[in-house]
């Protein structure tokens, strides 16, 4: 066995097998706390919840639990493992919730690939919980099933995989291109991958300003475009009137190029053929589309990102979740809505122009670092996270009309 596979299989079985372990908040020691805790005295909050459901949130724990659920159709870049074989990963976006936003978490691992059959699964656990974050459920479905659920829920249903990847990338990407004096209305992008991920940052980039035209969406049978036969209608959406076919047609002149798909797909030659000062993310995991060291290599100008804690601008799904889901939560919002996604791609752009705080550089081993071509984006453990991503998604709950609750003075 290798180091780290070593290592990782001790770390989730000793000293306990798994991740997550459950515990109190009320006293139960004495006969009284047992009383109150269970039988007769639990009757009390249960005669209020049935006489008004919100109640819920002020006697239960409802307000600060989310459901991670995952069916293990598109496990990390594992693929279809199977539901059981994916509870190691939502136990692990559990730790992350807690970690970051002190956001309770039960992992559910549903065993179903019908996707009618899970949609009805999740609404008849839902009243369990303030929020659903669906995870690791593969294309198309991942679309279907989050559209029916936001549909019949009145709490939020967040699929991290498509919009937790979008905001973080977003943010990265205004940066991106302010600081290569170019403006997302005019920017031709380019966006391999039509999946889960690919087609939610898509979608967000229109909603942030983006022009359809200027999108050009590549998968693996090539450029989506009016001559395919083939497309499902999440990807007819973005079908372009082009003779493009490759994705070395796509770049030619492109000024971003948007990777969440496959290993060193992108050559130097394509780089070389993109606009002056183009911008490189490249997302796909563990190993890039275009390794940055080449691509530095190739170019002096470009900015490149990576899904990758060993480069800079790292694009990680750890800056968006917690805190989007600690806002929502805040105040009772009934849903995670467009207004809330722009408001936290704002806050984070706007967070990575400010000083870096010394122990964010020390935990890095960096003597400065400020913002530029090599920091696009917040670091992950950047402490004024939680100060700043929440707030910007409760105002937003608040001023869209999805809050149930004003915001604690």
């Amino acid at each position: 066995m290798s180091d780290l596979k070593q290592d990782a299989l001790h770390y989730h079985e000793l000293p306990k097998p798994g991740k997550l372990e459950t515990g109190l908040t009320k006293a139960c020691q004495t006969q009284h706390d047992l009383s109150l805790a269970y039988s007769p005295g639990v009757a009390e909050p249960v005669r209020e919840i049935q006489a008004n459901s919100e109640n819920a949130y002020r006697y239960t724990g409802k307000g600060n639990l989310v459901a991670v659920i995952s069916n293990g159709t598109a496990v990390l870049g594992l693929g279809n493992t199977g539901a059981l074989a994916s509870k190691p990963v939502m136990e692990g976006k559990a730790m992350l919730f807690k970690r970051f936003a002190d956001v309770d978490v039960f992992d559910i691992e549903v065993d179903c690939a019908d996707t009618d059959e899970l949609v009805q699964t999740i609404i008849n656990i839902a009243p369990t919980f303030g929020g659903i974050n669906l995870e690791d459920i593969a294309a198309p479905q991942c679309f279907e099933v989050e559209q029916a659920l936001k549909a019949k829920l009145d709490i939020p249903v967040f699929h991290d995989d498509q919009h937790g990847t979008a905001i973080v990338a977003a943010a990265g990407l205004l940066n991106a291109l302010e600081l290569q004096e170019k403006t997302l209305e005019c920017a031709r992008i380019v966006c391999v991958g039509a999946g889960a991920a690919g087609i939610a940052s898509m979608n967000l980039l229109l909603a942030l300003g983006a022009k359809r035209e200027h999108i050009t969406l590549v998968d693996s049978r090539g450029v989506v475009n009016h001559h395919r036969h083939d497309l499902n209608h999440y990807k007819q959406a973005f079908a372009r009137e082009t003779d493009q076919m490759t994705l070395a047609d796509a770049l030619d002149h492109a000024d971003v190029f948007f990777g969440v798909s496959g290993k060193d797909i992108v050559t130097p030659e394509m780089l070389l053929s993109m606009a002056a000062r183009p911008i490189v993310f490249a997302m796909a995991n563990p190993d890039p589309e275009i390794n940055p060291v080449l691509a530095h290599a190739t170019r002096d100008d470009v900015i490149v990102a990576t899904g990758r804690s060993d480069y800079p601008n790292q694009v990680n799904n750890v800056l968006g979740f917690p805190y989007i889901f600690r806002g929502a939560l805040d105040v009772h919002a009934s849903q995670i809505n467009m207004p809330m996604q722009i408001a936290a791609v704002h806050a984070l752009q706007k967070l990575a122009h400010k000083k870096i705080p010394q122990d964010v550089l020390d935990s890095y081993g960096l003597e400065s670092l400020e913002y530029g071509k090599d920091y696009i984006i917040p670091k992950p453990n950047d402490p004024r996270l939680i100060d700043v991503v929440p707030f910007a998604i409760s105002q937003a709950a608040i001023e869209s009309g999805v809050a149930r609750k004003e915001l604690a003075k």
